[in-house]
C-alpha cells in the first residue's frame, strides 16, 4: 500500500477530486481493515464556490480546510451523519476540500455490512453517510493525516478512464459547477 504523499493534496482541488477517483480509502480500527475504493467526489474550493463550508470564511468547525493539506476534515450534518473530506488546494487558494461520496468495498466489507445493519452490498458505501457509516468515520478522525499510514488513510489505486461529471449533489448555491465527480467500476 502506498499512501498517496501531502504533495497530490497541494493542487487545484477540482483537479484532486478528479484524481482521487480509483484511488483507496483506507480505515484502520485496531488490527481490521476496512478500505473501497473512492468511485464519487465532489470538489468544494473557497471565495468563489458559495457551496463550501469555507465560503464565509474560517470557524472552528471548517478551520481544516484553511490548514494543512492531506488532512482529514469530517464533518457532521442533518444532526445525524458524518462526512468525510480530504482538505485539497492550490495555493492559490486559502481553503479547500473534496467530498468523498462513494465507494465500492474492497476490505472489511462483513465489518461494513455489520456496522451499517443492512444486506444489501449494492447500498452499502453509495452515498457519504453510508460510507462514513460502514467504515466507522467519525468526528474522532477529523483533522487525521491522510497522507500517513494512520487510522485513516488514501493509497494508490486503479487506473481510470471514463469520468463523468455534474452538478454537486444536495446543494442550492454553486449549482452551475459541474464538480461532481463519478466512475463506474
Amino acid at each position: 500500500m502506498k499512501v498517496l504523499p501531502r504533495s497530490f493534496y497541494a493542487r487545484n482541488t477540482v483537479n484532486v477530486a478528479k484524481d482521487l477517483l480509483g484511488k483507496t480509502l483506507v480505515r484502520k480500527i485496531g488490527s481490521k481493515i476496512i478500505s473501497g475504493t473512492i468511485t464519487e467526489t465532489e470538489a468544494y474550493r473557497y471565495k468563489d464556490d458559495p457551496a463550501s463550508h469555507a465560503f464565509r470564511g474560517l470557524t472552528g468547525r471548517n478551520k481544516v480546510m484553511f490548514g494543512e493539506v492531506g488532512i482529514a476534515y469530517v464533518y457532521f450534518t442533518y444532526g445525524m451523519h458524518y462526512c468525510v473530506n480530504a482538505v485539497a488546494r492550490s495555493k492559490t487558494y486559502d481553503a479547500g476540500a473534496v467530498l468523498i461520496r462513494s465507494i465500492k468495498p474492497d476490505q472489511g466489507i462483513n465489518e461494513m455490512v455489520k456496522n451499517r445493519k443492512i444486506d444489501s452490498i449494492a447500498n452499502l458505501t453509495n452515498g457519504p453517510a453510508k460510507l462514513t457509516q460502514a467504515m466507522q468515520i467519525t468526528k474522532m478522525q477529523y483533522g487525521e493525516d491522510l497522507a500517513k499510514l494512520s487510522s485513516l488513510f488514501i493509497t494508490e489505486g486503479i487506473k481510470t478512464s471514463k469520468i463523468l461529471s455534474s452538478p454537486r449533489i444536495g446543494i442550492k448555491n454553486g449549482i452551475d459547477k459541474l464538480w461532481n465527480f463519478k466512475i463506474e467500476i
